[in-house]
This record gives structure tokens, C-alpha cells and sequence, in this order.
């Protein structure tokens, strides 16, 4: 323990986005400054979580130290990723000695030299794992799972998380920890409308990718449109850079159809409540397995019904919320017709969505989220708050 008992928490993220991962470690330096505890976080470069972290107490550090990406698993993307480890190796030794804290937070499977530097300098280390590679081969999954095995303690955000990493190394099954993640909701609630006058406003949050399925929301929408249902998307959030393409093609994918209209950009934006306030369904139509859902709990915090695509941590993340509907990955014509749905039983939906709001508050109560992950690292450095 640091100063008068203090405990001094190090916490390795691998970027400074304010996409889903971002967001859930605020609510863990939150609930670590609740119980007391000393936080520096080591990023990779800045960007907008900086001041938000710095907003919450937190001393932030640039260590430049490797972030796994998909693009290192080739043999030049691992030639770099071994020249480059070297260097991170030591920079993230030098910052824990020069921070000695009692317990490293890596906040990502993605970023293994940190379980490696604190096993080096004999700092222990808790994992919390916000991935679920259950599509990558057996072998990609193993890797990214083995630097888990120097961790003290393994916390995962969904039972499929859990399961995926004691799929990949069985040495793994029954180490993990879930605890579900803690998501704020909007601080002044603005109710779903009475009704749809001038015709359904859908909601896309999140990254735009071939993976999370955005072209997939565009169909639908579209197909709406040809079947005399009036309807708009908003979609909000940017590529990851380097996959401007993908975003290029959604926009010609909205031209084409003829929607230009009634699809909306709205780029990254840092707050999304006033987005969720103006719309009446929000669609999750990941075609690849999620870990959890985020989005999904944050349009139930919102009081708006919500449809995800059928899998993984997304089933974890709206079942049992009346207003939840649940379509195949993918399917543009079944996404289409839950939105039908949704339109033709608004006064049901509307109601539905208001009462699993208060669920929601219960179940991701950010207080309770950043107790629990207080006492977990606190039981890993080996003392109590």
C-alpha cells in the first residue's frame, strides 16, 4: 500500500476513444476514486479520453508501448510487432517502477506486455477482458488468451466472454470473474414520443465497420422506404482509422438507394444522449460476435426500444427487457421487419421501454459496478479498502 494506506492502482488501456470500452473505464476510475484509491492510466497516444480521465481525478501517462490489431497477424504485421515490443517492454517496466503501484489494471486482452512487465517487477495484475474472438481460429484465440496465465485475477464484462477465453485455453476454465458492465444513463431522461408523426427516427451508435453491421441498418431502412414506411436513420460514430473505405461505400450504398434524405452522418460525437432524445428505436446489427452490449443497455437506460442482432454478449445484454427484439446477424429483411414491428405496436413498445429502463438502472448501477471492481483489485494487491 502507498501513502496513508492508499491504494495505487495502475491501469494500462489500449487507446483513448470514448467508444464502449472507453467508456465502461470511467466508471472504473469512478468507483476507484469512491473507494479511495491513487489511479494513473498509461495510454498509447491521446485523444478524447484524456481529459475525461483527467476530469475524474485520474494522472494519465503516454507510454507508446504495442497494441495488438489484427493487421499484426502476418509475418511483417509480427516482424514489427517484435521490434517494437522490445522498446515497449521497457517503457512499461520504467513506468511501474516509477509509479509503484500495488495492482495493474490491463483493461484489454490487447495489451499483453503489461501483464508481462508486472510480472517482471512483481506487481500483480488483473485483466479485464472487453473481447470475445469466438470466429478467429483456435489457434489466433490461444494466443491472445496465454499472457492471461501471468494474471492474478481475470475479470470478463459477459458469461460469453468467460466461456470464449476457457474455449480458447482450457487452462482458463474457471478462472474468470464476470462483472457486467456499469453504463451511466442520461442524467435528465427524455420519454419515447406519443407518437410517430412524421414517421420512424431509428438510431445507429458506435463504430462504423463491416463487422458492427452499419450496411446492414442502411438495407433495412432502405427496404422500408420501397415498402411505403416512413422512416429515417441517424447514425453516429466513425471508422477506426485506415478503413475510410468502409464509410465511403455506406455513403454510396444511401445514394444509390436514393436516400440521401433520410440517412443522416453525424460522425463521432463525445455525447449521445441528445441523439438517443431525438430518436424512437435504436438497432444493434453486429454481424460478428460481441462481447457485450453497451449501446443495447444504453437505449434501454434511454427508455427506447431496442433491436439486436441474436448472439453472443448481446443476448446477455437485452434479454429479459420487454422492448428488446432479437433478429438474425446480417439479415437486413428481418431487421426491417422487427422495425415494422415496432412501428405498428408503438403504444406497447413505448410503454415497455419505459418500465425496462428502470431495470436497466439496477442492473448496470455504476455505483455497485465500481465497488466491485474497487474490491477486486484491492483482493489482488492483497489488502482490503
Amino acid at each position: 500500500m502507498n501513502t496513508a494506506g492508499q491504494l495505487s492502482v495502475l491501469v494500462a488501456h489500449p487507446g483513448a476513444d470514448l467508444y464502449g470500452s472507453d467508456r465502461v473505464l470511467l466508471e472504473t476510475i469512478d468507483g476507484l476514486h469512491r473507494s479511495g484509491a491513487r489511479v494513473l492510466v498509461a495510454l498509447p497516444a491521446s485523444g478524447p479520453l484524456v481529459p475525461e480521465l483527467e476530469r475524474r481525478g485520474a494522472a494519465v501517462i503516454l507510454s507508446p508501448t504495442p497494441v495488438l490489431r489484427k493487421s499484426m497477424l502476418s509475418a511483417p504485421g509480427m516482424l514489427r510487432l517484435a521490434a517494437t515490443s522490445v522498446h515497449g517492454m521497457l517503457r512499461s517496466v520504467g513506468v511501474i517502477r516509477g509509479a509503484r503501484p500495488d495492482v495493474i489494471l490491463a483493461n484489454t486482452v490487447t495489451v499483453p506486455l503489461w501483464t508481462a512487465a508486472g510480472r517482471l517487477t512483481g506487481v500483480p495484475v488483473v485483466t479485464h477482458v472487453h473481447e470475445a474472438e469466438a470466429n478467429a481460429s483456435r489457434a489466433l484465440r490461444a494466443a491472445l488468451a496465454l499472457p492471461l496465465l501471468l494474471s492474478r485475477g481475470i475479470l470478463t464484462n459477459s458469461r460469453f466472454s468467460a466461456d470464449t477465453l476457457a474455449a480458447a485455453l482450457p487452462a482458463l476454465r474457471g478462472r474468470a470473474t464476470v462483472l457486467y458492465n456499469g453504463v451511466p444513463g442520461p442524467a435528465e431522461p427524455v420519454p419515447p414520443r406519443e407518437d410517430l408523426a412524421g414517421g420512424l427516427r431509428i438510431l445507429y451508435l458506435g463504430r462504423l465497420s463491416h463487422r458492427k453491421g452499419v450496411d446492414v441498418a442502411v438495407d433495412a431502412l432502405l427496404r422500408l422506404r420501397r415498402d411505403g414506411v416512413p422512416a429515417r436513420l441517424s447514425i453516429v460514430g466513425a471508422v477506426f482509422p485506415g478503413y475510410e473505405a468502409y464509410e465511403a461505400g455506406l455513403r454510396r450504398q444511401v445514394a444509390d438507394g436514393g436516400a440521401d434524405g433520410a440517412v443522416t452522418f453525424h460522425g463521432f460525437q463525445k455525447v449521445i444522449w441528445p441523439f438517443l432524445a431525438h430518436s424512437d428505436v435504436v438497432v444493434v446489427p453486429s454481424r460478428l460476435d460481441e462481447p457485450f452490449g453497451n449501446t443495447a443497455v444504453e437505449a434501454v437506460l434511454a427508455s427506447r426500444p431496442v433491436i439486436v442482432s441474436d448472439t453472443s454478449g448481446l443476448r446477455e445484454a437485452a434479454a429479459g427487457y420487454r422492448s428488446a427484439q432479437f433478429v438474425e446477424p446480417g439479415d437486413a429483411a428481418r431487421l426491417a421487419a422487427a422495425l415494422v414491428r415496432v412501428a405498428a405496436g408503438w403504444r406497447d413498445y413505448r410503454a415497455d421501454a419505459v418500465l425496462d429502463a428502470a431495470e436497466a438502472e439496477r442492473r448496470h448501477s455504476p455505483e455497485r459496478y465500481g465497488t466491485l471492481m474497487a474490491g477486486h483489485l484491492a483482493l489482488a494487491a492483497g489488502t482490503l479498502l
